[in-house]
């Protein structure tokens, strides 16, 4: 098969994959996440579930597909909007408990959990003010509703994208109720789905530009993390900041903390001229191939993740190499 029907039949797939999914809109439901149906009213989830079309209990877009995806816009990232439920009769006749005592959403607190997700913190923040404080016996006590954002894998070689999925997971545990001795816990989780769009995963319909590009795709993804160099995290990660806020005076010609990197001369990222930058005395070109001349340079970035694609290491380097300007497209990473 040539290159050229290659890539028409993916484009085809594709097309048809999204079709499918827009025969099937999402509706908003209240669903129980699994789990005893003894327990499982005690936490539910109010959202637009799609998926599977047979008994939708998640949801599953294509980016860009008005029909679930909120913004309706191809940008590389589905917003999907999810509300909590205490004390749920969505299925009366399978659960009949008097109330909750705690709902925990799993990987809420930024405290160096590596699967810590601000949208998570946002949505315990919220049951905990709109379900709390705590006994509940209030039936179908809800929270507002939570955007969550999830991107899609890429684009990387060829332009080539996968989809991405988050996991929303609940722990809710039960009063306890006259003669009952022990806590009943009702465990739930949604998945959220976002598959590329239609057409296939141009970066110039993704992203505004290649700076664009390398902070949602690099350093939003692998970077600005918890833990590493997140707002709350960065000052014992080398004080580097690589939230979009604090660029560029926070990367450009700027000298890094670690001695070694100074002594080479080195800056974070450094800027010869506005149309022109030195990958070589680029710290954190360095850092994220892994070419470091010495122990006292510190470990290769992401720590703790697997290495950066080629593909994003590439649009690193072409960005520096034209001064990493702030807007425009660099040949090459678009």
């Amino acid at each position: 098969m040539s290159a050229h029907i290659a890539f028409r039949t993916s484009v085809v797939a594709l097309a048809m994959h999204a079709l499918l999914f827009r025969s099937a809109p999402a509706v908003a439901a209240i669903v129980g996440g699994g789990g005893s149906s003894r327990v499982d009213c005690l936490a539910a989830f109010d959202a637009p579930v799609n998926a599977p079309a047979a008994k939708p209990r998640g949801i599953r877009c294509a980016d860009g597909d008005p029909a679930c995806d909120l913004d309706g816009t191809v940008n590389g990232v589905c917003n999907f909007r999810v509300s909590v439920c205490a004390n749920s009769t969505f299925n009366p006749a399978a659960c009949a408990l008097n109330g909750v005592r705690l709902i925990t959403v799993e990987h809420a607190a930024d405290n160096g959990d590596p699967k810590f997700d601000p949208e998570f913190q946002a949505l315990q923040t919220r049951i905990d003010s709109d379900i709390g404080p705590y006994p509940n016996n209030d039936s179908d006590a809800c929270t507002t509703a939570t955007n969550f954002f999830v991107a899609i894998k890429g684009p990387l070689k060829n332009d080539k994208c996968k989809r991405n999925k988050k996991q929303i997971r609940l722990i809710a545990e039960s009063t306890l109720a006259a003669g009952q001795g022990t806590i009943l816990v009702d465990k739930d989780k949604l998945d959220l789905v976002c598959d590329p769009p239609v057409g296939g995963c141009d970066p110039g319909a993704l992203f505004t530009g290649t700076y664009d590009r390398v902070q949602r795709q690099i350093f939003n993804q692998s970077c600005a993390v918890s833990g590493c160099h997140d707002s709350n995290s960065f000052v014992d990660a080398g004080n580097l900041l690589l939230e979009a806020s604090a660029f560029p005076a926070n990367l450009i010609n700027r000298t890094p903390t670690n001695a070694d990197a100074n002594g080479l001369g080195w800056k974070r990222i450094t800027q010869v001229d506005p149309n022109t930058g030195d990958p070589d005395t680029s710290f954190l070109m360095h850092k994220l191939t892994g070419d470091l001349p010495g122990s006292g340079l510190g470990a290769r970035m992401p720590r703790g993740r697997p290495k950066l694609d080629a593909t994003l290491i590439n649009v690193m380097k072409l960005w520096i190499e034209a001064g990493a300007p702030d807007t425009g497209w660099v040949s090459g990473t678009d």
